[in-house]
């Protein structure tokens, strides 16, 4: 299985690759020298890409904390990218510790990593799966191991879905992810987008790595929610979705945008 143009269990580290460029941007040290020169030209390209990965970042923690307040206990998070602390995992247990958590990538380092940061955690596992085989990765025995598809479950999908080309028709794809999903689920998503400034030279830095960068406007990313209702404030800049302290600086020019959906009968 590929996802994210490597195979499972395949390690290329001559091509930049998104989470070790994520990882890179963020401050990180799990990376290598590819990543590392095509974090600095993204971030040439577009100065706001460190402040936009932490706010997307930040979004995804207030996302989480929104969804276990609202009584989910278990969360399949599609994506998850090399670990950065608060992971997932910490901040929905500092609001219910018998929170179950499913990490799905298929990064081999990505796997070893949060496999490892992970182990200590009874309830939390981690997956090797390909998103663009949503199917296969619901039914992935690892997956059901951790997650009961008879009950709420928050699927993540927090900066990955723009990995997705047309191709790979990801409207399909998170329309299977969402079938699957019983009433009462939420769909947390993020997506890139190009809308609030031009972001040509962004997206051609990773037509160099395993993956393209393919930026959707806001029409696009509200199709993703189709069959879910979106909770206040709808779908936003991610500073902008329920801050809890003032934007940080050049938001107007972040251009993530990021929703919260709820799943009605």
């Amino acid at each position: 299985m590929t996802q994210y143009g490597i195979r499972s269990g395949e390690i290329d580290t001559s091509r930049p690759h998104p989470a070790r460029i994520y990882d890179y941007l963020l401050g990180g040290k799990d990376h290598y020298e590819a990543d590392q020169r095509a974090g600095d030209e993204l971030a040439a390209a577009a100065p706001e890409a460190r402040i936009g990965l932490r706010a997307n970042r930040a979004f995804l923690q207030r996302a989480v904390r929104y969804v276990v307040g609202s009584g989910v206990r278990q969360i399949l998070d599609i994506g998850t990218g090399l670990p950065t602390s608060p992971n997932v995992h910490e901040t929905a247990e500092a609001v219910a510790p018998d929170v179950r958590i499913a990490y799905v990538d298929n990064d081999p380092i990505v796997n070893a990593h949060a496999g490892a940061l992970v182990s200590r955690s009874a309830p939390t596992g981690v997956v090797l799966a390909d998103l663009r085989d949503p199917a296969a990765l619901v039914a992935h025995p690892d997956v059901r191991r951790v997650i009961d598809f008879d009950e709420p479950v928050a699927l993540l999908l927090a900066a990955v879905v723009h990995f997705l080309t047309d191709e790979d028709e990801p409207g399909r794809v998170v329309a299977t992810l969402r079938d699957a999903l019983p009433e009462g689920s939420f769909l947390v998503l993020s997506h890139a987008t190009g809308d609030f400034a031009d972001r040509s030279d962004a997206q051609a830095v990773y037509n160099k790595a395993s993956a393209t960068l393919n930026l959707r406007g806001r029409a696009e990313v509200e199709r993703l929610f189709d069959g879910f209702e979106l909770v206040e404030p709808g779908l936003a800049q991610v500073p902008f979705w329920r801050p809890d302290g003032p934007p940080p600086e050049r938001s107007e020019e972040i251009g993530f945008y990021g929703g919260v959906g709820r799943k009605n009968a």
